[in-house]
């Protein structure tokens, strides 16, 4: 499905999530995730079907209590075996709803478990441009609070229907038997809620999925702003985004009444047609003359007719959120990765470490060429450092490498393999990148490292950080490797961040490094640590550098400058230094600027 067709956050509708899906469509996809659990709602189905027979054969147990209560000389030992028969048809009831209930929970937890499975690992194959359009509150929204809309249609709703349509019809039949005329009458004012709740279902449906995007673009909003609350409070601007949170909130405020309006006038008109009925029924049951047991049995059996119908609203209610939520998370699951792995994908064996891009061109948007006919090649175990001005390419040339987008025409390859035929996971893990931006999850230090993976031993991980010379401030920590990471990493300096980030590269094995920007902002003193780091780094493999710092690169075998996308230069530090061109001219303000 293009990008095209979503119309879900903003104004730039960039990703979708109210695309409507038919009835036949949505059905048969939620059937996809029932089917695994079938022996459960089988089995809960078969217990549903008792509980239904024993929830209609009470008001028949009082019908009998009654005649025999108004008959003038009730026999006593007749009404206390009636009254045990009561007692032991409630007590098995419950017990049969109780494991019913409990084999629901089971499967709709396990179905809703497995689909945010599939939502997350979806997310995850998605590629960088992919999620520049999705805001990150908006996901977040679809993982968890779609996924429990759709839980209540699994647990609750779907079963509540099925019993509703066997209990309407076991005690119609009933009714029937009972007094056909008065059974006949029932049929207006049941015709009458149904039609009205068709006329509603097609109201709400509407305010739900508005309800919904309000909701969504609230959390995108919100998630973006506090992840940029310390720019907002830099340059005072918490009113003005105060004032944007109000139009969002108060938009979502809007189409939740919306709905809350319509359910306002749907209750209590089904209540006004219940009582009516009601108060039909006594008036008419005395005209016929009905046995008092007869008029109490058919009040009960109406009361058990006309609940379900007035619980459709309620389960019309269900049904349209989790189809609302089922339809943004089905259309986030029908967007197809923009970067795949084909079909005969390679597993990428032991890497030498050559690269070679042939007449490479990329572009993030049409023909708003980023690269243009880009030729290059890094041979093995050689350090490669690109140069130019914000915008000439260089660290798009490393995010094409590991295939975070995909290029539009030529080649680019790893030991003579175009990497469009090396499976991503395969490319990425002999590929270690450390980037400006170090990411830390919360945690301790140590699973920060390893990232979880249970193969890497508590000394592999202590070697990796004396290589990268981490255990300088790592042993000077209170818990050591043990210490607790906050949000972000919040607790450890950018210098500190950037040579945890090395540790974990290192840890991981790779055959080919990328830096990009990694000695950005660092003080002059962790940046002595971090250069020592780089020079044990070289001998790791292939290393690929982007730095602003051309005092960095100064001894990288290669170094190719990059200008509107295209190389107009390349070759060592001394040699572009003596052709006095474009490198010279950056190196000397540079130099003169330190100066």
């Amino acid at each position: 499905m293009p990008f095209g067709e979503f119309d879900d956050f903003d104004e730039k509708n960039r990703l979708a999530g109210d695309k409507k899906i038919p009835f036949g469509i949505f059905v048969k996809r939620v059937a996809g995730y029932l089917k695994p659990e079938w022996p459960r709602f089988a089995a809960a189905a078969l217990l549903l079907v008792i509980n239904v027979v024993l929830d209609i054969l009470l008001p028949l147990i009082t019908s009998r209590i009654t005649d025999d209560l108004t008959s003038g000389a009730p026999v006593l030992s007749k009404l206390i075996i009636l009254a045990a028969v009561y007692l032991a048809v409630c007590l098995v009831n419950n017990i049969f709803l109780y494991f019913e209930s409990m084999l629901l929970q089971k499967a709709g937890q396990q179905i809703i478990y497995n689909l945010r499975v599939d939502v997350f690992s979806h997310i995850e194959d998605m590629s960088r441009s992919q999620f520049a359009q999705m805001p990150v509150g908006s996901l977040v929204t679809r993982v968890t609070s779609y996924t429990q809309s759709m839980s209540d249609l699994f647990t609750n709703v779907i079963v509540s229907v099925i019993k509703n349509f066997f209990t309407v019809f076991g005690v119609y039949v009933i009714m029937f038997f009972i007094n056909w005329k008065l059974a006949l009458i029932m049929l207006v004012p049941v015709t009458v809620i149904f039609v009205s709740s068709l006329i509603f279902s097609r109201y709400v449906g509407g305010a739900f999925r508005a309800e919904r995007k309000k909701l969504s673009e609230l959390n995108a909003f919100m998630s973006e702003n506090l992840s940029g609350m310390k720019t907002i409070q830099l340059f005072c601007r918490e009113e003005k985004k105060l004032g944007e949170f109000d139009e969002k909130n108060d938009g979502f405020r809007k189409a939740r009444f919306n709905v809350i309006k319509g359910f306002g006038l749907y209750r209590p008109f089904v209540t006004l047609v219940y009582v009516s009925t009601i108060a039909l029924i006594f008036w008419f049951g005395v005209q016929i003359g009905l046995t008092p047991g007869s008029v109490v049995a058919f009040y009960l059996y109406a009361g058990r007719f006309f609940h379900p119908v007035e619980q459709l609203a309620d389960q019309l209610n269900n049904i349209q959120r989790a189809r609302s939520a089922s339809e943004r998370l089905f259309n986030l699951l029908d967007v197809e990765p923009e970067v795949r792995d084909l079909p005969d994908a390679l597993e990428l064996g032991k890497v030498e470490g050559r690269i070679e891009f042939k007449n490479v061109w990329f572009a993030y948007e049409g023909e708003n060429w980023i690269l243009k006919d880009v030729s290059f090649v890094i041979e093995p175990g050689q350090t490669c450092a690109f140069v130019g001005a914000t915008g000439a390419g260089k660290t798009t040339i490393l995010g094409l490498i590991v295939r975070n987008y995909e290029i539009q025409k030529g080649q680019i390859l790893i030991d003579g393999v175009d990497i469009a035929k090396i499976k991503i996971k395969s490319l990425r893990k002999a590929v270690g990148q450390m980037l400006q931006d170090v990411f830390l999850f919360s945690g301790t230090v140590k699973t920060n490292l390893s990232l979880h993976d249970e193969s890497v031993t508590d000394e592999e991980i202590e070697e990796a950080c004396r290589y990268v010379s981490a255990d300088s401030f790592i042993e000077k920590l209170p818990k050591k490797y043990e210490e607790q990471v906050v949000e972000r990493g919040e607790n450890f300096s950018q210098g500190q961040r950037q040579l945890l980030s090395f540790a974990r590269t290192v840890l991981h094995k790779p055959q080919i490094l990328i830096l990009d920007e990694a000695t950005a902002n660092i003080d002059t003193e962790t940046e002595a640590l971090i250069q020592k780091s780089l020079e044990k780094m070289r001998s790791i493999g292939t290393m690929l550098v982007v730095a602003h710092r051309l005092s960095t690169i100064q001894h990288a075998d290669q170094i190719i400058v990059l200008q509107n996308g295209r190389i107009i230069e390349r070759g060592t530090h001394q040699k572009l230094l003596a052709n006095h061109g474009y490198y010279w001219k950056l190196y000397k303000m540079q130099f003169e600027n330190n100066e």
